[in-house]
């Protein structure tokens, strides 16, 4: 399978803060990568760097092959225009901690407007295709309700369902179970999975949910101090993990 996502010594600092060093790192075409690790370790960086919400100081990320943050000119890369890291944007799709849908409108039209503004669909088929993907996280008749009428778990499924109304080829889930209430967290769970099992989908998705990672992921990663420090099939890695760091990580995530 060729690769959909490498980083290549990628560098990100926030001041004198190194959050990614050097990180190395890539995805296979519809691999789907639990990332794990304590906070502060890149995780999360990952992902925005990813979305291009962050720049990067240093190094080249590729997705589907081609620069991210720089573009082709004559024999050399510069810096991307905006113009590339749009098209290279419509690539991805992210699901964030935050929902961040729009509070002043319903489920229906917080996938529709963007489906219409951004990718140019014609109002009834942005309409179509926002009700399908209600339907299939489970919320067809909730279609009318505004965020605010929605629980936490159920505002989750909205804003899944509306990245994938862009037809990304990568989905980025950032801890999006961590600001639910824990009865809430398996039907957003339930529907990531769905998507795991029905597409063809390459996912990245940091989580602090070690059954989960374990059940869904092709690869676990484990992040510490901006790198990856140790990765694996699931299996093997919640079995025998090698790294001294790994193993007091996974100890103190699964006594809690």
């Amino acid at each position: 399978m060729p690769s959909m996502v490498k980083f290549e010594k990628v560098t990100k600092r926030f001041g004198s803060l190194t959050v990614l060093n050097k990180l190395t790192f890539q995805v296979r075409q519809n691999e789907r990568v639990a990332i794990i690790g304590p906070s502060g370790s890149g995780k999360s960086t990952l992902l925005r760097v990813l979305m291009t919400l962050e720049k990067i100081d240093s190094g080249l990320v590729e997705v589907e092959g081609e620069p991210l943050w720089h573009m082709q000119n004559g024999d050399g890369l510069v810096a991307a225009d905006e113009r590339h890291l749009h098209r290279m944007r419509a690539k991805i799709g992210m699901v964030f901690q935050q929902f961040n849908l729009f509070p002043h409108m319903t489920a229906i039209r917080n996938i529709i407007d963007p489906c219409v503004a951004v990718l140019k669909l014609p109002e009834p088929e942005a309409r179509s295709r926002a009700e399908s993907l209600l339907e299939m996280v489970g919320l067809k008749e909730k279609m009318g309700n505004y965020p605010a009428e929605l629980s936490g778990g159920q505002q989750q499924r909205v804003a899944i369902a509306r990245a994938l109304a862009m037809r990304p080829k990568i989905m980025l889930f950032d801890e999006v179970t961590s600001s639910l209430d824990p009865e809430l967290v398996g039907e957003v769970l339930s529907v990531i999975r769905r998507l795991a099992q029905e597409h063809d989908l390459t996912m990245l998705i940091v989580t602090h949910q070690m059954g989960f990672a374990k059940e869904i992921a092709d690869r676990v990663c484990y992040f510490d101090g901006g790198r990856v420090a140790e990765e694996g099939a699931p299996v093997e890695f919640f079995a025998n993990p090698r790294n001294e760091r790994t193993r007091a990580f996974l100890k103190a995530v699964l006594e809690v």
